[in-house]
Formats: C-alpha cells, structure tokens, sequence
C-alpha cells in the first residue's frame, strides 16, 4: 500500500512539474479595465491586425520595470492599445507632439498625475517592417508616445468589443 502512494504521489509531482514549463495559453476573453480604452469585455481574435485595430499586446520588456514600480499596471498585465501606424509609416516625436505620416495626432505629457517625469520617445523614423506605434486618445494613455515602436510578436490577437461601458 505504502508504494502504491509513493508511486502516485511521485506521479502527480512529475506531472505538475511538467505542466509548470508548459507555455500559458493565450487568452481568449479579456476585461480591459483601463480607462485608456473603452472598458469593458473582449474576445481575442488571431490574425494579422491592421492599423486602428484595437489590439492585446505584451508590455514591452524596455518599460515593464517602470510601469510596475509606478503602479501604471501590475507585472505580467497585458496592455490594451490602439495600432496608430505600421511598417512603412512615418513616426515623429517634435515639440511635445507625435506625427504619423507628417499629421500631428496626440501630445507627450511631461508628467504623469502624481507629477513624476515621463519617459518620452524621441526620433523621426519609418517603421519597419515587424513594429507597430501604439497610441490610445487619452493622454494619460501610457502608450508609445513613451517607450516608442513595438514589435509586432508582442501582439497577441485583435480584440472584438462584447461588451463596453
């Protein structure tokens, strides 16, 4: 009897520790409870999203750090954002001011509520292929206009809205 225990228990422990290095799934339905974006109930849909698309993405490992210490989002929260511009599409930072393809189409903070320094993507490039601008209307939204282009692996699906506030 005693070996018999042994035997399962030492079975389901191989079992867990194998599941432990299994990758977690990918969500299918997400609240968002952001006020950058409308809150609310989402289903994630694969494919290949397009710009305006409303997207779930990994939090870029180059501000994870910076948006846990300042509570901006918990670690391992995914973000939810609009794609502003793609591969090909022209991105400037001037003045405070973000440009898509020579349009102004949000500002830069220079300080987030609790009056501390924001972080602010400089440059005036092309996107290239495999990166995306993330922008939500807010300009509280903690999004690209500070931590710049974002690949495109970090895109995890579209989001279809099933229920918003």
């Amino acid at each position: 009897m005693r070996k018999r225990v042994v035997s399962i228990t030492a079975a389901i422990g191989i079992t867990a520790v194998g599941f432990a290095g299994l990758p977690r799934p990918t969500p299918v339905i997400v609240w968002n409870a952001s006020a950058s974006a409308p809150i609310g109930l989402y289903r994630v849909v694969p494919g290949t999203p397009q710009r305006g698309d409303l997207v779930l993405v990994r939090t870029p490992r180059s501000i994870e750090t910076l948006a846990g210490t300042r509570h901006y989002l918990p670690a391992g929260v995914l973000l939810v954002k609009h794609i502003a511009a793609g591969g090909g599409d022209r991105v400037c930072a001037a003045g405070g001011t973000i440009f898509i393809n020579g349009q102004p189409v949000v500002r830069q903070l220079d300080a987030d509520r609790a009056g501390r320094l924001l972080p602010r993507w400089t440059g005036c490039r092309a996107l290239a292929q495999g990166e995306v601008f993330l922008l939500n209307m807010p300009e509280e939204s903690f999004d690209s206009r500070y931590f710049g282009p974002v690949p495109t692996a970090n895109i995890i699906g579209r989001l279809v809205a099933l229920w918003t506030e």
